[in-house]
């Protein structure tokens, strides 16, 4: 199984039943981005689910049609999300995206990593 994979966009690691999306820093995201950011997340799944833990503190903007795409086709596979945040800019993303897009999944956002893993691990666990 392909544990790292990187684009433009982002780093992806699988580790420990969890698989970490860390966006680069000043990343903006159209429609184009966000298909290709859930292609390649797809390819690391091999057809399993698992909980993410989501890093979005590096992510400049993203534009509606991206965060439509992602609400909707970002969850293919995905047992719960955890967002990472930091103030000002990914909380503000993190807010807007729980309140207008109501996840279909287990979704919650963080300051602390280690806070963030606690509730995947829940998740990681309960094996398909």
């Amino acid at each position: 199984m392909l544990t790292f994979f990187e684009n433009d966009y982002a780093e992806y690691r699988y580790l420990d039943r969890i698989l970490f999306i860390t966006y680069k820093d000043g990343t903006s995201i159209d429609l184009e981005a966000a298909v290709r950011i859930v292609k390649d997340r797809l390819i690391l799944h091999e057809g399993q689910s698992f909980p993410i833990l989501c890093d979005i503190r590096g992510i400049k903007e993203i534009n509606k049609s991206a965060r439509d795409y992602l609400s909707i086709e970002g969850s293919v596979l995905v047992k719960a999300v955890a967002f990472i945040i930091k103030d000002p800019v990914s909380e503000m993303l993190s807010k807007f995206y729980l309140q207008t897009r109501k996840p279909i999944i287990p979704t919650q956002s963080f300051e602390h990593i280690e806070d963030a893993l606690v509730f995947l691990n829940g998740f990681a666990e309960s094996e398909p």
